[in-house]
């Protein structure tokens, strides 16, 4: 390769790197605790505030820092290395013939990373679902898949509702929104943060509502919430912060025969947004947290939790269970591939809660959720 080629293809390759997964130059420094809940009927969660400078986190700015240090520790350091089982992980094939036909059981597939299909209330919901080869706007370079999607979109049941929590590629991809948006039976609707919307447009989806955090939609028959998480957004090297980021909050209306409620935490570090979410909402049945991208904790802490922050986020909500992802399908960052499911068990344990009330699935894994 010509040396001018090769340093061009470099510059491309760390512009791609910075602007996927949360890995930026920049980490969030930790606000001031909240305030202890008042008793009585929960406060509404606060709106997003947007500066000159674009959206951001409840609790604390983002100093910079230096993604050139990281990306020359990774080249020194030989990282990430390699997981042991060589990029081989268990494999599901799931029913697809009942997923496409069930409308009465309350399932939970994980398609891989921050994708996951939910069938609740004979809904079925999506969230963050991303099926092309790579996480990224080029075909050629950035993360690449390890795994493949433990669902493919022609395997998908009719999708009611798609849940983005924000733009990042790993979260947001083109390819499979557009294919989405052309499944038989009509498009699904589609939630987004605010800002997220016009993106939407440009490629020819408009059946979008935008949201803020604390607002509430209904959607398929169910109750949805758009709560803070602790992260940023970016497409380009020139929009950063343009547009919101968050978790959402799912809920079976009242008076429903079989009442559930669901987290997606999207993609976070940790912060004092989870108790707020706790204290608001209560508790509740199922979450999913995401455990993996989290080294070097000096870059990473807080824009992706590692397993033992994922586990207070746990603790915060008041979850009664929860599943484990963003891990082992991209490779983003420092640990390998295999080691967060580990880390999660130990912190489990280390918390004193029971070994399945916090744990990962295989991709394609379906569970029946309580």
């Amino acid at each position: 390769m010509r040396p001018n080629l090769a340093r061009q293809r470099l510059s491309v390759a760390c512009c791609v790197l910075s602007l996927l997964a949360g890995c930026s130059g920049a980490t969030h420094a930790r606000g001031e605790e909240p305030a202890p809940a008042a008793t009585g009927e929960p406060q509404p969660l606060h709106h997003a505030k947007r500066t000159s400078s674009g959206y951001e986190n409840n609790y604390g700015h983002l100093p910079r820092e230096s993604f050139l240090k990281w990306q020359w520790e990774r080249f020194t350091q030989g990282l990430p290395k390699p997981p042991a089982n060589g990029y081989r992980f268990p494999m599901v094939h799931p029913d697809i013939a009942f997923l496409k036909s069930n409308r009465t059981v309350d399932t939970l597939t994980w398609i891989g990373h921050a994708s996951a299909l939910l069938q609740v209330n004979g809904v079925n919901i999506l969230t963050d679902p991303v099926f092309s080869e790579r996480a990224s706007p080029f075909s050629f370079i950035g993360p690449k898949r390890k795994m493949p999607p433990g669902l493919t979109l022609d395997q998908l049941p009719h999708i009611d509702v798609v849940l983005i929590s924000h733009n990042h590629y790993d979260h947001l991809d083109k390819p499979s929104v557009e294919a989405l948006n052309r499944q038989a039976g009509g498009p699904p609707r589609f939630l987004v943060p605010l800002g997220v919307k016009a993106w939407m447009a440009s490629v020819g989806i408009t059946n979008v509502e935008e949201l803020d955090w604390g607002d509430e939609t209904h959607a398929a028959g169910l109750d949805i919430w758009f709560t803070p998480a602790q992260h940023w957004s970016a497409r380009t090297p020139f929009d950063r912060a343009e547009t919101l980021w968050g978790s959402y909050v799912v809920k079976t209306p009242a008076g429903a025969p079989h009442p559930f409620s669901f987290f997606f935490a999207g993609d976070t570090g940790y912060s004092p947004d989870f108790r707020d979410i706790g204290a608001r909402f209560g508790g509740f049945d199922l979450a999913l947290i995401p455990v993996g991208a989290y080294d070097p904790r000096w870059f990473m802490h807080a824009q992706h939790v590692d397993p033992e922050e994922a586990v207070q986020i746990f603790k915060d909500i008041h979850a009664k269970r929860a599943i484990g992802i963003h891990w082992g399908t991209f490779e983003l960052t420092d640990e390998p591939l295999d080691e967060p499911p580990h880390r999660l068990a130990d912190a489990v344990r280390n918390a004193g809660l029971p070994g399945d009330a916090f744990t990962v699935l295989e991709h394609g894994e379906t569970i029946r959720v309580p």
